[in-house]
């Protein structure tokens, strides 16, 4: 087991851990949480080896490997699969003493290490290698090309394959979700559940952290707090604890206020003297139980749009891409027609690469349709979230000069554009004294994520296009976006990986896939079910070959178009099945909240002293009412179970 006993750890002249101590038992999958800069990855640094504590003890077992995510960009000529069959370090050293022994012509020690390299899953290593590849979002024909010849994002990808590929008894994840989509995302999420040895993450993502986490860590005032559970479990066992705290601290403060005026009046009076020192030295005795020092949360809202088009925009037969140096049309989606009504609110679905981005980018008038035409509703204003802050951000300019340039340019006057008024603009999104003269360039991806969300609310837009607005935010700050969406009474188009997001902002949802921008019929658990089922045919090559023992052939790939009807039959029969359930759920719950209403309402007529014909007339009402209420919650439990067990059906072949 891991142990960590009193420790003390700095980082210059910040004390990040004051005598933490904790206990992480082999194979626990454990999710470190804390505020940004609460230490988490500096503890990271420490279980790696490249910090030391500055007090108390680290006990971590001496056979124990542990592997982790290098964070630099590999820039290696070496195709992806060599580049993370390299990850396994001790099959590289035994095939090099391999090749030494051949070359010393060294019969027995040949015949060891060909066992030995048995041993270690030489027979289908590269096979496995190529499976990590493709479950985090490669294409077959694309296992063999260059590391350097990948962009930054799928660069970070093999390097999160490369230590997943690494044997080890304990694996440090430092936000392993920021460069994966949802697909890749939900198969990260099984092979981690299946990964048998000590897991600590880091991530953002609270449904990430649910799917996986049996125990959560929570760093905070330096202290080390470990919860049982996932992160949901975390946040309601800490509530209550909260709750507890300030209770507990409420009634010793009216003791030692009590205790406080005894001494205060009587102890000028020598008849009581003796008593008043007793009660000072009681409240010097008393264990002080500190007041709960809530931290101050991010929140904010969006203002009202000055008015609300419908339809907002109108697409027709349009296609989206770009233009190469020739002129030449290169299109990504193509035939698009869709409209988009005022007060919708669409999750934007699809793969990497697929064109959401390049779909968002062009209803942001940042990139010219191809062809088609795009009908803005009159009075349309677009608040737009760019993928990387930098796109719409001066490195070299303020936060202040950002929105002073945005006064301007939006007309604003009176007292709205002075100085002190945008400043006091800008505190209300945590740049307060120095950070609003501080350049762009030099801040935090969550500063400038909250800089960007701060333009768009001053802009007061009526269409909100947010591509993956989370990529740097914290969960605290992630759920202050998700209450300012839900009260937004605009229309938002929203691209993110973060299901949790997606869940609680988004009614409807677009596939962008395969060249087309199509309505998905579903939600996101059926979208994870297509997901799966698309990563599991996808990856079947690699499968057949680790059974074989050879490498799968790049030429070896599935017609999109089979992979669409295919998913699309899946979800059509998981909907068949489910349907019915869902709407018989929807009813009880619409009749069980109809029948608690009433007996609330009964409960209060017997509470105000009725008459007797009243009493006994809501006493038999009460009775039905309670009866049907205990017979509603059981059928509730059985269908939801029954749905439980048809998705965990439909998933029993996803890997």
């Amino acid at each position: 087991m891991l142990i960590l006993s009193n420790l003390t750890l700095r980082r210059g002249t910040k004390v990040l851990l004051d005598g933490a101590s904790t206990t992480i038992q082999a194979g626990e999958r454990v999710a470190l949480v804390g505020r940004n800069g609460a230490g988490k990855s500096s503890l990271f640094a420490l279980l790696q080896g490249q910090l030391h504590e500055d007090g108390g003890e680290l006990q971590l077992p001496a056979h124990w490997r542990s592997a982790s995510v290098a964070q630099e960009m590999p820039e290696t000529a070496q195709d992806a699969t060599t580049f993370v069959l390299a990850g396994d370090e001790r099959l590289e050293q035994l095939q090099a003493r391999l090749a030494g022994a051949e070359q010393a012509g060294d019969g027995m020690a040949m015949a060891q290490l060909h066992a030995d390299l048995h041993d270690a899953g030489a027979h289908d290593a590269r096979a496995r290698a190529q499976a990590l590849i493709l479950g985090l979002g490669f294409q077959v024909a694309q296992l063999e090309q260059p590391v350097n010849s990948f962009s930054g994002g799928w660069r970070m990808r093999l390097q999160l394959a490369r230590a997943l590929m690494s044997p080890s008894d304990l694996l440090l994840l430092d936000e392993p979700t920021n460069h994966l989509d949802l697909d890749a995302l939900v198969w990260l999420e099984g092979w981690l559940r299946r990964y048998p040895g000590t897991l600590l993450m880091i991530s953002h993502d609270r449904e990430f952290l649910d799917a996986i986490a049996q125990v959560t860590l929570h760093i905070e005032h330096a202290r080390l707090t470990r919860y049982s559970g996932n992160y949901s479990a975390f946040e309601e066992q800490r509530a209550q604890q909260l709750l507890l705290q300030q209770a507990a601290y409420e009634r010793q403060q009216e003791k030692i206020a009590h205790l406080q005026h005894f001494i205060d009046r009587f102890k000028a009076k020598a008849t009581k003297a003796r008593q008043a020192q007793s009660r000072v030295k009681q409240i010097e005795r008393m264990e002080k139980v500190a007041p709960v020092l809530a931290e101050a949360d991010f929140s904010f809202t969006f203002r009202e749009p000055a008015n609300l088009p419908n339809p907002m925009l109108a697409i027709r037969d349009a296609s989206f891409g770009y233009r190469g140096e020739d002129g030449r049309a290169l299109p990504i989606v193509r035939g698009v027609t869709q409209t988009v009504l005022a007060g919708q609110r669409i999750g934007i679905l699809g793969a990497n690469g697929q064109g959401k981005s390049t779909l968002v980018k062009t209803i942001a008038r940042t990139l010219a349709p191809l062809s088609g035409t795009l009908t803005e509703g009159k009075g349309l204003s677009i608040g737009y979230f760019a993928q990387q802050e930098l796109d719409v951000l001066r490195p070299q300019d303020t936060p202040l000069e950002h929105l002073i340039g945005l006064a301007r340019e939006m007309g604003a006057g009176g007292e709205q554009s002075r100085e002190q008024d945008l400043r006091n603009y800008l505190g209300s999104f945590n740049f307060s004294g120095d950070m609003v003269g501080q350049s762009v360039g030099s801040m935090s991806g969550g500063e400038k994520a909250r800089l960007v969300l701060a333009l768009i609310v001053w802009q007061r837009p009526n269409l909100l296009l947010l591509d993956e607005p989370t990529n740097h935010l914290d969960l605290a700050t992630r759920e202050a976006l998700a209450m300012a969406l839900n009260d937004f009474d605009g229309t938002l188009m929203l691209v993110s990986h973060d299901r949790h997001l997606l869940r609680a902002v988004c009614d409807d949802f677009w596939l962008v896939a395969d060249g087309a921008v199509q309505p998905f019929d579903g939600d996101l658990d059926a979208y994870q079910r297509y997901l799966l089922d698309d990563a599991r045919r996808t990856r079947e090559p690699a499968r057949r070959a680790a059974q074989d023992g050879v490498a799968p052939s790049s030429s070896a790939g599935v017609d999109p178009r089979e992979q669409r009807r295919l998913a699309a039959q899946a979800r059509q029969q998981a909907a068949q099945k489910t349907r019915p359930l869902k709407q018989e759920l929807a009813t009880l719950e619409r009749e069980m909240a109809r029948l608690e209403a009433e007996k609330s309402t009964l409960e209060e007529l017997l509470c105000s002293s009725p008459q007797a014909q009243d009493i006994a007339q809501a006493g038999k009402r009460l009775k039905v009412i309670t009866d049907t209420l205990q017979a509603s919650e059981e059928r509730w439990l059985q269908l939801s179970e029954t749905m439980e067990k048809l998705s965990a059906a439909l998933v029993a072949d996803a890997p």
